[in-house]
Order: structure tokens, then C-alpha cells, then sequence
């Protein structure tokens, strides 16, 4: 590292364009903030400082780390530029590196930049091989990765004649689905063996089911240890951990009536508490970013289910692994090919973004043919990595094989052509309104809410079917600003059912009113995300109460004391997840956006379990959006290998 001096001065041009382009939208102000700080560290120079701004936006996009060879290729791309504009930044920066290796060249002679291998002074950003990285998601992703491949090498002795009674006991035969291998029987076969796996499967696969087998499975082979195994279950949200719960416990109570004295099932439903939020679990502590449970405080568990695992960003994911003992088990579940987290980090999709190539080695086709019965075709053998033999996809629907189902597939493949005969075959399942207006979407929202809102007319005291009636019908939007966002078509619904009289007009609170929280709050027990709905208080005449459903249990909040909330007839499809709706609308804009990728609408069509409706202007967006792929730069694949 060089010795310290005087920092080296960045042309006042350089900062009044930053200026310009923050006023126009196309930078955050925190990019040009950021990168005024990092310049006052030391000698930086016009290389670091562009290099600093796209890297603190693209941490704003999802990304955990700025790739040089794309800074080196297409950085106006990079950022939804019009070349010009980054032309005219880059010309106030004097010489601009043209290749990866002038960049990092460029990049490590700057102070505030470390490069691991040298004396490490607490430098901000990190430059490891061809990656830059605010120093926190630099550790995150080494801690992700190291805890990871540590896991999944940790194998335990096995008794597979022992496993295959069990499973033939847990998985009656009459219950295959589809062609040979049962992927069910072989994730439950491949997730006991270590100390971590991965299973992961579209809608209607199976997970829960499956993984309630598996815990069926881990309580059997305990033997006299099965009385004191400590169970967890946990997911992103409030919602998706109650639905976890549900899903488990109907699954063991129906294994329980069919195996009989085989196993004591209800036993293990009852040791099962209940099933928590990630923020919850690790024990978030209000205005910091620290938790209660760390490396230092384990968390006290034998095995940990985490559902819905596409939504736990980067950060979390190394909170939880840095909490987790290293003797507990960890299930992961999740749809590889939904929407990853609004924060940093695609995790899940790193750990298993082959999972459809299988790779197994032989040690392990020969291991689950002995504990399963079960010949995995000869295409999933390979020579993948530790992570890859703990991972499983399932890949049978039994939910989806209807038209919502073949769309859904259809969007997955990138298949345009396949996707737009599925939405004009007119089934009644899926509909597509091609030429929808905002009235039309307003229009569609008041017919399929006015179920709830007949019954809060009603004046019932009784909040669980109003809050049910209100969770089949849900309209989910691509973007948030405009009118075919959430802010536009809220305000919108909202006026057309007061002006028809099915709602109270005035006032920021009223009866029927459906709510999403937006920030944590730790005093009343609510979190981002949740989704509540407001109804008199049968105890305070005159007052306001908002309602939450989690799986069969309701709980209430005074309005009054819910301060970050905001109304939600609509949601964007990022909040939708975790949540089903016997009828889901998705709403897509007629501006192209970049946000618009294949995972978004594939995500908004599978949160639909009977009907879905797509509202769009047109199909031109719709078929970019299918084609266009979520893309985030993460060097963590790299460390797993």
C-alpha cells in the first residue's frame, strides 16, 4: 500500500456532473455522497470515483459486487444509460482505463481499496481478482461461502437399509407422481446425511410435503435422542413463516393417521414452536443492523427449516449461518427461479443454479439408490462440488399442471412464443386483458374485493373471513410509480370504491382499509411486508383495529400506533412473495423498464393458485420481460467452487 499523502484532487467538473445527473433521475443521491467520502480518504482519482459510483448503485439494484469486465465493456448499459451520458461523466475523469487489467491496476494503487493479500488497514472497498466490493458484502459473501462448503462436506455415517424402511414406511408407494427417480424420496435421502441441503422446486412440487418428511425421517433415525432435538422453522416474512407452519403440520398430522405407532408424530408436532421470521429468529435489535444471535451466541437448534429461501438477501444469509451451531442441520427451501431479495445478493440462486443439471457423483447415485430404492437418470451424474450433492430439485407439479402451470413453465424457458398461446387460448384459468386501461384494472379490483367489503359492511366482530375473503383477490404491480404502479392504481381503487360508496369517504383510516407495513417495529410486532386490514375494534366504540392472518391465527394492532404503513389494494410483485391468491392480477406497465425481467412476471403468475389475470397495454413489454433475465454480479458461485 502506498504511504499516505494528500488526496488527490477530482475535477469540480466531475462533481457538478454527478450533480446533474442526481437531480435527473439517473443516479441516487447516496451514490454521489458515497463517492465524496470515499474521495476523502485519501489518493483516489477519477478511475476509483467512477468506479465507486456504479458500485454503489448496483448495490442498490441487488448486486453485491461491481465486475470490472463490465465496467471495462458496457458500463452505460451497466446502468441503464444512454452511452452519451456516460461519455460525458467519463470525459471529467481525464484518462479512463479500457480494459479489466488497466482497471485493476488503476484500482489498487488507490488507499481507500484493499486487495486481499496485503496488510489489511480497514480500507472500505475490497478489489479481489477482477470483483470490487463494499468491505461488508465482501465478508458476507466469504462468510456464506466458507460456512457453506464446510457444511456440505460434513457428511454423517449413514444406515441405508435403516433410511430406505423408513422412507417406504413415510412415502406410500401409491403415491408417485410422473416418471421415475421419486426426487421426493431423494431429497429426504440426500438432506440426512449432512449438516446442510438444498431443496428446491417450483409451485405444487412438494417441498413442505417433502420436508415434513424429512423431519419425520430425522425424529426416526434420533433414536433415544429424538425427545431432546430442538426444531426451528423460519422464513423472510411473518406470512410465508405461518403458511411453513400450516403446510408442516397438516403434512404430519395426515402422515400420522397413516403410520400409526410407527413413529410418534403428534409428539414432534407439538415440540415444533412456532415458526418465526428470519428478523425474529436471530433476535433483531432495533436501529442496528447487529442481532442477538451470533457466532458468539448460537442459536440453540438442532435443525432449521428456512422456507421461501429466494427472499433472504446476502447480509441475512451470513447472519444466519454466523448463528447457526455448527453441529445443527439446515434446510433450505425455495424456488431457484423466483424473484431474488430487493437487497443485496441472490443467494439461493448461487447455491443451487445447476440444481437442474443434478451432477451428482457416483458416491452419491450409489448412496441414494441404496437408501431410496431409486436410479437417478444417467444425465444428472457429473462431477459437481460438495453443495451440489445436497442438492435436490424437485421437479413434478401437482398444483400446476393446468394452464396457469404450462405459462408459468413457459416464461421459465424464455419460450415467448409458448407463453402468448397459453394467454390467448382463452381458458378461464389464465386471462390476459391485452388492451387494459387504468379504469379496467380499477374496474377488475372493485368486482374481485367486494366480497371482503360486503362483510365488513356487515359489522361482523369476527375478523378471520374478512381478512380470508380479502386474501383470494389480490393485484400485483411491476413497478411502483405511475399509473400502472402501485402509488397510481392505489390512490385509484381507493377514490372508485369510496366514490361507489362501498367504502367511508375521509380520513387516513377507515374501516376496510388494507394496509402494508413498510418498515420493522419491534414495539407492536409488525414487520416489512406484513399485509393487515383495518376494522372497528368490537372493545373501543369508535376505534380502529388492523388485523394480521398468519395461517389460521389472527392478531390485531391499534391504528393509531402503526406509524409506516401504506394502503395496499395493490402490491408490487417483490412484497407478493411468500403469499397465494386464489386470483391474482398482475399489472404490467406500457413503458419498458428494466425491472421487468422473466423472474418478475414467472414470479407474479405463480402466486395465482386458480385464477390469473395479466393486465398489460400491449405485448411488447411482456415479451421483452421474458426474455430479459435477472443478472446480478456476485462472486460467490466462485468461492463455492
Amino acid at each position: 500500500m502506498n504511504a499516505p499523502h494528500a488526496p488527490e484532487t477530482v475535477p469540480q467538473e466531475f462533481w457538478s456532473e454527478i450533480d446533474r445527473l442526481t437531480g435527473a433521475g439517473a443516479l441516487r443521491r447516496l451514490s454521489g455522497v458515497f463517492a465524496r467520502f470515499i474521495g476523502s480518504l485519501g489518493h483516489a482519482g477519477g478511475p476509483l470515483m467512477l468506479a465507486t459510483v456504479v458500485l454503489s448503485e448496483l448495490e442498490g439494484r441487488g448486486h453485491s459486487c461491481l465486475e470490472l469486465a463490465d465496467l471495462a465493456s458496457d458500463p452505460a448499459a451497466l446502468l441503464g444509460w444512454e452511452a452519451p451520458e456516460w461519455r460525458a461523466l467519463a470525459a471529467t475523469c481525464g484518462t479512463v482505463p479500457r480494459t479489466v487489467k488497466t482497471w485493476r491496476e488503476a484500482l489498487a494503487a488507490c488507499e481507500p481499496v484493499w486487495c486481499p493479500g496485503d496488510f489489511d488497514f480497514g480500507e472500505p472497498l475490497v478489489l479481489e481478482e477482477e470483483r470490487l466490493y463494499l468491505r461488508r458484502y465482501w465478508r458476507d459473501e466469504a462468510l456464506v461461502a466458507d460456512s457453506v462448503r464446510q457444511r456440505a462436506r460434513t457428511l454423517r455415517a449413514i444406515d441405508a437399509h435403516e433410511v430406505k424402511g423408513w422412507l417406504d414406511v413415510l412415502f406410500a408407494s401409491n403415491q408417485r407422481h410422473g416418471e421415475p427417480p421419486d426426487w421426493q424420496r431423494l431429497a429426504c435421502a440426500i438432506a440426512v446425511r449432512g449438516r446442510m441441503a438444498v431443496i428446491t422446486g417450483g409451485p405444487g412440487t412438494g417441498k413442505t410435503y417433502t420436508v415434513a418428511r424429512l423431519l419425520a425421517l430425522l425424529f426416526a433415525l434420533a433414536g433415544d435422542e429424538a425427545q431432546r432435538q430442538r426444531i426451528a422453522l423460519a422464513a423472510p416474512t411473518g406470512k410465508a413463516a405461518a403458511r411453513l407452519k400450516q403446510s408442516i403440520e397438516k403434512a404430519l398430522g395426515d402422515l400420522a393417521e397413516r403410520v400409526g405407532g410407527a413413529l410418534p408424530l403428534r409428539e414432534l408436532t407439538t415440540r415444533m414452536g412456532a415458526a418465526r421470521t428470519l428478523h425474529s429468529l436471530l433476535g433483531a435489535r432495533p436501529d442496528t443492523r447487529a442481532f442477538a444471535h451470533n457466532r458468539g451466541n448460537p442459536l440453540d437448534v438442532d435443525v432449521l427449516i428456512v422456507d421461501e429461501a429466494s427472499m433472504v438477501h446476502l447480509e441475512m444469509m451470513a447472519a444466519l449461518l454466523d448463528a447457526l451451531p455448527t453441529t445443527a442441520t439446515l434446510i433450505l427451501l425455495g424456488d431457484k427461479d423466483q424473484l431474488a431479495s430487493v437487497e443485496a445478493g441472490a443467494v439461493l440462486g448461487d447455491l443451487c443454479h445447476d440444481a437442474q443439471a443434478g451432477r451428482y457423483t457416483q458416491e452419491t447415485l450409489d448412496y441414494a439408490a441404496a437408501c431410496t430404492g431409486e436410479s437417478v437418470p444417467p444425465q444428472f451424474a457429473g462431477q459437481g462440488g460438495p453443495l451440489a450433492q445436497q442438492t435436490v430439485m424437485l421437479r413434478h407439479s401437482r398444483r400446476f399442471g393446468g394452464p396457469i402451470g404450462q405459462l408459468a413453465l413457459a416464461v421459465n424457458d424464455g419460450d415467448t412464443a409458448r407463453a402468448f398461446a397459453v394467454l390467448r387460448a382463452g381458458d378461464a384459468a389464465v386471462q390476459w386483458q391485452e388492451r387494459a386501461s387504468q379504469q379496467s384494472v380499477v374496474a377488475l379490483a372493485m368486482e374481485g374485493y367486494r366480497p371482503y367489503l360486503d362483510l365488513v359492511r356487515t359489522d361482523s366482530h369476527d375478523a378471520k373471513p374478512i381478512l380470508q375473503a380479502f386474501e383470494a383477490f389480490r393485484i400485483l404491480c411491476a413497478v411502483r410509480d405511475g399509473e400502472w404502479g402501485v402509488e397510481g392504481l392505489n390512490a385509484a381503487i381507493e377514490a372508485k370504491l369510496q366514490g361507489a360508496r362501498l367504502l367511508p369517504r375521509g380520513g387516513e383510516w377507515y374501516a376496510g382499509r388494507p394496509v402494508m407495513v413498510t418498515r420493522n417495529d419491534y414495539g407492536t410486532g409488525v414487520f416489512n411486508g406484513d399485509i393487515g386490514l383495518t376494522l372497528p375494534d368490537p372493545q373501543r366504540p369508535g376505534s380502529l383495529r388492523v388485523y394480521f392472518l398468519e395461517g389460521d391465527t389472527v392478531r390485531s394492532v391499534l391504528a393509531t400506533r402503526l406509524r409506516h404503513v401504506e394502503t395496499a389494494y395493490a402490491m408490487t410483485v417483490h412484497k407478493s412473495q411468500g403469499s397465494e391468491f386464489r386470483h391474482t392480477v398482475m399489472v404490467l406497465p406500457r413503458e419498458r423498464s428494466a425491472v421487468i425481467t422473466r423472474e418478475l412476471i414467472y414470479t407474479g403468475i405463480t402466486r395465482a393458485s386458480q385464477v390469473f389475470t395479466l393486465m398489460s397495454s400491449g405485448g411488447t413489454v411482456l415479451e421483452e420481460g421474458i426474455v430479459r433475465r435477472t443478472q446480478r454480479a456476485s462472486g460467490l458461485r466462485g468461492k463455492l467452487a
